[in-house]
């Protein structure tokens, strides 16, 4: 069963101020059917059975006496990937009565305002949106480097037409991020331009490619950015090269940047094909699937497209998705954009 992360899920995980805090040492820690329920729930998440996983961390919890906090995380977790509202809020609810420490009470109170956006939908009214941005102002006091916290409230903000501050968020939550942390310049970004929150972004990550670069596609502004997901022993995606050596050949010069992400575990075999292929574009290999994961690819060949404002603009799927049509139509928008920026800069003045 696949687990749906919706965004801001995705985006507290990743902006996590520290990892889920230690759960002190109780009776029921030794208990064996605590022990069972836990381990049992752990491998049915290892295995991606997240119902089955769910009603172990249950049980586990309920063993526990309620007074297990990695339960509750887990079990709120889940619910929210799963869009199970009413549980995740009722577990969500358990937690913060749990909590004992700033960092604790700061994340289930940002939590909550997640659960709350989420229960909302795609078009929440005023309400929600009020009462989850004082859940992130609450999560904020408890622990003020929460930058999961300020980024949401940045988002929250901006739907609730408060670009104003929703610009201060986004820069405290720049300012708190680690350099290396790929998020940051997002924020950054978010900050200059609150609107680009509400777009469908893709998640944000750095990696090493072949060459030693690092690769940020936040970074790349003004740029059109393909991300393909292949594998030198996939067919489909063999049939699928010459397309993208022509779309590399092609628009070379254009504002576009390629990145292929292999699922290879051979690193020596992975080489080898590249250079054996030309592939001169830029390549990462993803034996971990780590990167994968995080796009919910699971079938390859799997195409991404990014805009020149780092807005996700299409998935395709196989051989046959015809990616240089809509590669065209971007770096066309991309290169109008850059014409009109001398002019927006000349009106500013």
């Amino acid at each position: 069963m696949k687990l749906f992360l919706r965004p801001v899920v995705a985006v507290l995980l990743l902006l996590a101020p520290c990892a889920l805090p230690a759960q002190t040492d109780t009776a029921y820690a030794s208990d064996p059917a605590f022990q069972k329920a836990l381990q049992e729930a752990r491998l049915q998440e290892k295995q991606h059975q997240y119902s089955f996983a769910l009603d172990q961390y249950k049980k586990a919890s309920k063993v526990a006496g309620g007074k297990c906090m990695a339960c509750l995380q887990k079990i709120v977790m889940i619910d929210e990937g799963l869009h199970d509202w009413k549980p995740a809020l009722a577990a969500i609810l358990q937690e913060e009565a749990l909590a004992s420490t700033p960092i604790e009470r700061s994340l289930a109170y940002a939590e909550h305002a997640n659960i709350l956006i989420g229960q909302a939908g795609d078009k929440p009214k005023p309400e929600p949106l009020k009462q989850a941005h004082a859940l992130y102002q609450q999560a904020i006091e408890a622990y003020p480097h929460n930058i999961s916290a300020q980024f949401q409230d940045g988002k929250v903000l901006t739907m609730m037409g408060d670009n104003e501050h929703a610009k201060l968020a986004f820069a405290d939550c720049a300012k708190n991020c680690s350099p290396k942390d790929p998020s940051r310049v997002r924020a950054q970004h978010f900050a200059e331009n609150p609107e680009l929150s509400l777009h469908k972004m893709a998640p944000a990550f750095e990696v090493t490619a072949l060459d030693g670069t690092r690769f940020n596609p936040d970074t790349m502004r003004g740029r059109v950015v393909l991300i393909d997901f292949w594998a030198t022993w996939c067919g489909p995606c063999n049939a699928a090269l010459p397309e993208l050596k022509q779309i590399a050949k092609k628009f070379k010069d254009e504002p576009l940047t390629i990145i292929s992400v292999s699922w290879d575990k051979d690193e020596k075999a992975w080489k080898e094909f590249i250079g054996r292929n030309e592939m001169t574009w830029t390549q990462y290999r993803d034996a971990d699937h780590k990167l994968s994961d995080r796009f919910e690819v699971q079938s390859i060949p799997h195409y991404f497209t990014i805009d020149s404002d780092g807005v996700l603009t299409a998935e395709m799927v196989g051989s046959d998705s015809n990616v240089e049509s809509k590669i065209k139509k971007l770096i066309a928008k991309a290169k109008e954009a850059q014409k009109l920026q001398p002019q927006v800069a000349q009106n500013e003045r």
